[in-house]
């Protein structure tokens, strides 16, 4: 969509709902009216926020939040990073990209709001590692116990096992 009348000068806040190939911004003025709403491709996210005024720019928290973040940090804006939950409260009418935005940039306008703090590349890494790990400390010890429990007929050493479990199909 086109901007509306608005300049981008009197923008103070622009709220970003990040999807896998497009993003929907919505541009708060400093009076809290809308100053544009725009719909872009992720390619063109750099010549978007290039031409744009230095200002907060909130987006809800997800994997891809950081790496945005860290873009938009170095054309000089300052990226907040929002849990959804808390931007939950401002939706308003039916939920769409838009609507959405809209709520990130209310959103992000409080001073008291509690933000993710942004992370590396390296650490978003070494989180990915930590969780493949627990995965499989949790599916190899899930492994372990069915195989030893006394319902598995591997269970167990010797026919005592295999006997137990004929004893409770056979009613004896």
């Amino acid at each position: 969509m086109k901007p509306k009348t608005k300049t981008t000068a009197s923008l103070a806040v622009v709220g970003v709902d990040i999807g896998k190939e497009v993003f929907h911004l919505v541009g708060l003025g400093t009076d809290g009216t809308i100053a544009f709403r725009r719909r872009i491709r992720r390619l063109s996210l750099k010549d978007v926020f290039e031409q744009l005024p230095p200002c907060v720019v909130g987006m809800e928290a997800c994997l891809s939040a950081h790496f945005v973040s860290r873009t938009l940090r170095a054309f000089g804006h300052e990226p907040r990073i929002i849990p959804a939950i808390y931007t939950k409260p401002f939706v308003k009418g039916q939920k769409n990209d838009y609507n959405d935005a809209e709520a990130v940039a209310e959103a992000a306008l409080r001073p008291n709001l509690r933000v993710v703090q942004e992370k590396s590349q390296d650490q978003l890494d070494l989180q990915a590692c930590h969780r493949v790990r627990s995965r499989l400390v949790s599916r190899r010890t899930a492994t372990k116990r069915r195989l030893s429990s006394p319902s598995t007929p591997l269970a167990g050493t010797g026919s005592s096992a295999c006997a137990r479990s004929a004893c409770r199909t056979t009613r004896c």
